[in-house]
């Protein structure tokens, strides 16, 4: 039938005046430019129909790897083929007479339909790579590093199809030809190779995930990643800036993970106060009655005094000097304080460690340390939690008649001029 309609164009064509040779070359083209344009038509009739179909059937159906598929636009980058398809199988039937033309268009199209694939394949990966990330693992074990891999291992195996059929030479000729330039290769891609290397063992050790919370200063990154590729690991920093870090950096360099922070149960609160040591004395039995009264020393003051006295007398001490034998101090007593305040607090986490202790004096005082872990572990809570502890610190170190130590500041040199 397609041979009788082309011979009575041909005819017709002929009627009109034309040579014949011309009239061959006119029918054969015209109907290779009817192909083309019934080809479109087809594809627009399979992208509206078909396409459309496949997409209210994702969106009804409980399945979330439908609409992975359908975002993805997997199914629309398919939909190419369908044109192509249409151009490569009838093309030699409609230019038979052309092989030259004929070998030309099968090259292109063959061409094509390679991109086309392998542009589905990339929309297919990361619809998977989608669908991954909705499960628990995908914060432990992260893929999208092993899939770019994957797609850069599928463009070089495209892009040498595609230069082979091109050039009409054997892909397994040109890959034995690549040896040549493996050096330049591995120089092209060495970032995507210490990235793979990199993404394997930050996977294999659980260096990293998505979610945890980093610090590596070198990078000015302080903050939460929120994404591992091939290359790069993306950190949202505290102030919402981005920070891109090298993915082979985090092997070879140093970095801070806070996830043992926050699947430990408790936030560490390390902080000191510098006592004036002008202040530290010996307690007085008017100190000790005043001290009784606190709550939270209360039980401290009473059976150390006991002890004290205890060892006294059977040291036979004389009392008249103080310096004589053991006696309470109101920065002992106020490190007791501490204790006792800390301990009974509803937000200190008291399984974990607990300090409270003097550290080194320096020429800014005698410095107090509070070593501890809080409940709470979200920033802003935490902070309040801490800026509260010390608050009342601050106020209650007057009570113990000690003083917090401070630089001179010029008010206190005016009232020494005054």
């Amino acid at each position: 039938m397609f041979k009788n309609i082309e011979t009575s164009v041909n005819d017709w064509i002929v009627n009109l005046g034309f040579d014949e040779s011309v009239a061959n070359i006119v029918t054969d083209y015209s109907f290779f430019l009817l192909l083309i344009i019934i080809s479109i038509i087809i594809y627009f009739i399979t992208k509206k129909t078909l396409l459309s179909i496949i997409h209210k059937a994702a969106k009804k159906s409980k399945n979330k790897w439908d609409d992975a598929l359908s975002e993805g636009k997997f199914f629309s980058r398919l939909s190419y083929l369908v044109p192509s398809y249409i151009i490569y199988v009838f093309t030699p039937l409609v230019l038979e007479s052309y092989p030259k033309t004929v070998s030309t268009v099968l090259t292109v199209m063959t061409i094509y339909m390679l991109i086309v694939v392998i542009l589905a394949i990339n929309a297919l990966l990361n619809a998977l790579t989608n669908i991954y990330q909705d499960f628990t693992i995908s914060k432990r074990k992260p893929i999208k590093g092993y899939v770019q891999v994957a797609m850069i291992i599928i463009y070089v195996i495209g892009g040498i199809i595609i230069i082979s059929t091109l050039f009409g030479k054997n892909p397994l000729g040109l890959l034995g030809g690549l040896g040549a330039f493996s050096a330049v290769l591995l120089l092209v891609f060495k970032d995507p190779i210490l990235g793979f290397v990199g993404g394997i063992q930050l996977s294999a050790n659980k260096m990293v995930q998505p979610g945890d919370w980093i610090s590596m200063p070198e990078y000015n990154a302080d903050g939460s990643v929120i994404d591992i590729a091939l290359t790069t690991v993306k950190v949202q920093n505290w102030d919402k800036t981005i920070s891109t870090i090298p993915t082979y950096s985090l092997i070879t360099g140093s970095f801070k993970n806070w996830r043992g922070m926050e699947e430990s149960g408790g936030r560490r609160i390390k902080r000191s106060i510098n006592i004036d040591m002008k202040s530290i004395k010996f307690c007085t039995p008017d100190m000790l009655n005043k001290f009784e009264k606190i709550l939270d020393v209360k039980e401290y003051v009473q059976n150390k005094e006991i002890e004290l006295e205890t060892y006294n007398t059977e040291m036979n001490i004389d009392n008249s000097v103080l310096v004589n034998g053991r006696r309470q101090t109101n920065i002992g007593i106020f490190r007791a304080y501490l204790r006792g305040y800390l301990h009974n607090h509803p937000l200190i986490n008291n399984n974990m460690t607990f300090l409270i202790r003097q550290l080194q004096q320096t020429e800014k005082g005698l410095p107090i340390e509070i070593y501890v872990f809080s409940k709470l572990q979200e920033w802003a809570k935490y902070e309040d939690l801490q800026s509260d502890i010390f608050d009342h610190v601050l106020a209650v170190i007057p009570e113990f008649d000690l003083k917090v130590f401070q630089n001179p500041t010029g008010d206190d040199f005016g009232k020494l001029i005054n």
